[in-house]
């Protein structure tokens, strides 16, 4: 991931762009409107993990969330976060070095955290994926408030895969909709996306 960031952080540095949007624009809307419609306060505290470019933050920002934080392992990507938030003028966000699987005492009490695309690749490591998706789920359950909201998008689950990862200690509360795709006379998701609440 390294490599990948230190290029887009040259391509933000040559012309401003800042890369990727995983899952896309409708991926960032299909959020915040949800959390729009919870009437969730703009004052939450939000996490944002694997954050990457940083650009959700700026889109929660530009929505009139106040405490948000973004955490990446990945050193080039915080770097191009904080290019892309200094262009934006956003000087609120938070944004740190962090692997999730181990996060620091200080990662705690989120009460909304977020995942575009970090829990699919850490189920893509070919050194213990099990044992790695396990250890995100604690992780999750150490940095998010009992009764806090978790929003998950996912290109490799099913929402029925999903629902059995997150089984221990959160229960789900709504699919979001997207977009729908027909194969073989069946009708499928191309991407999975679901909101958990973990249990008090």
């Amino acid at each position: 991931w390294d490599a990948a960031y230190e290029r887009e952080l040259q391509t933000f540095q040559d012309i401003g762009d800042a890369g990727e949007i995983w899952f896309g624009e409708e991926g960032m809307v299909r959020i915040i409107r949800w959390l729009e419609k919870q009437k969730v306060p703009l004052d939450s505290s939000v996490l944002d993990i694997g954050t990457g470019n940083g650009v959700l933050l700026i889109e929660l920002a530009k929505s009139g969330y106040m405490n948000l934080t973004g955490i990446d392992y990945s050193p080039s990507a915080i770097q191009l976060s904080e290019k892309v938030r200094e262009k934006e003028g956003m000087s609120n966000i938070k944004l740190k070095v962090e692997d999730f699987l181990a996060p620091s005492a200080e990662l705690s009490g989120f009460e909304i955290c977020i995942d575009k695309g970090t829990f699919d690749a850490i189920s893509l490591n070919p050194d213990n994926a099990a044992g790695k998706r396990k250890q995100y789920v604690r992780s999750l359950c150490s940095v998010l408030k009992p009764e806090g909201f978790f929003l998950i998008t996912s290109c490799n689950w099913t929402k029925e895969e999903l629902l059995n990862e997150f089984r221990e200690g959160f229960e789900i509360l709504e699919e979001l909709p997207t977009p729908k795709f027909c194969f073989g006379g069946r009708i499928g998701n191309s991407v999975t996306a679901l909101v958990f609440q973990r249990k008090k």
